[in-house]
């Protein structure tokens, strides 16, 4: 069980917005095996989807990477878009507060010297404009769709690859069948679809779920839509040109932390890491 604690006034009580904990449970008895902290599981788990896409999905020659928003997910986004593309050698980043930036640019020049140039820009579309590889990482208030940060047709080069793991809207240029439109796990959208109001974009944020919406106006069709988990099985093709534009919305499925954090736990078993927990001396009632 992932525990997702997130408010977005955290900080100004000067705690992180997203507060996590895992529970891995053996699945024979129900008993607890674990309870980790889940922030940098779930931080590093968020960003290399944008990798994943990126291996598949973006130009190998990839050199210049755009990040909206210089927190957490923009750092492991980065650290997987270098991994997938490690060409890269320029970074744009777009933020709103001075803090962040601060510590994005020294966490950048400390852990990727490889990168030469720097640019800290004032618009999404100065961010999007010559990017290769593009990750929307942003947070902010749900609710209003117009609000959300939005890309626009005529900002994106032939060849450029978005990966959209945050609060992200986009134009009608986009809408059209020049843009592949790639979801993470298309299942996940669908269940999402039948829970919550419609449109749906208004309670979910991600790029998918305005997708999804556009469907049930009658403006795309499921077939317009297609899945990553196809293309890494190899069942549907990756990037087919250089000039192919790829918009990819990051859900975020939680069974991936439930995959790595029983890898973390198996590991702090073997390595002895770690504190036990006692539950009971002998249970009081049974």
């Amino acid at each position: 069980m992932k525990w997702y604690g997130s408010n977005i006034e955290n900080r100004e009580r000067g705690l992180p917005r997203s507060i996590l904990m895992f529970i891995l449970t053996d699945t024979d008895t129900g008993a607890p095996l674990a309870l980790m902290s889940a922030n940098l599981l779930s931080a590093y788990r968020t960003g290399a989807i944008p990798g994943v896409g990126a291996r598949h999905l973006a130009r190998q020659d990839s050199r210049v990477a755009g990040i909206l928003g210089p927190g957490v997910m923009g750092k492991t986004s980065l650290s997987a878009f270098i991994a997938a593309c490690p060409g890269i050698d320029t970074v744009k980043v777009k933020g709103r507060g001075r803090k962040n930036l601060e510590n994005f640019l020294e966490w950048v020049r400390e852990t990727y010297p490889q990168i030469t140039t720097i640019r800290e820009v004032e618009t999404n579309e100065e961010l999007v404009r010559g990017s290769d590889v593009v990750a929307y990482c942003s947070s902010g208030a749900t609710g209003d769709p117009s609000a959300y940060p939005h890309v626009e047709r005529d900002w994106i080069s032939p060849g450029t690859f978005l990966a959209m793991p945050a609060l992200g809207n986009f134009d009608k240029g986009v809408e059209g069948p020049e843009v592949r439109k790639v979801l993470d796990y298309t299942g996940l959208y669908e269940a999402w679809f039948d829970e919550v109001p419609k449109p749906t974009h208004n309670s979910i944020p991600v790029v998918g779920m305005r997708f999804m919406d556009l469907v049930d106006e009658g403006r795309l069709t499921m077939d317009d839509l297609e899945d990553l988990s196809d293309i890494v099985a190899g069942i549907a093709p990756g990037r087919r040109n250089d000039e192919e534009i790829i918009m990819l919305s990051v859900g975020g499925m939680p069974v991936e932390d439930v995959a790595w954090g029983t890898v973390l736990y198996r590991n702090a078993i073997e390595k002895g890491i770690g504190v036990k927990l006692n539950l009971w001396d002998t249970p009081v009632l049974r």
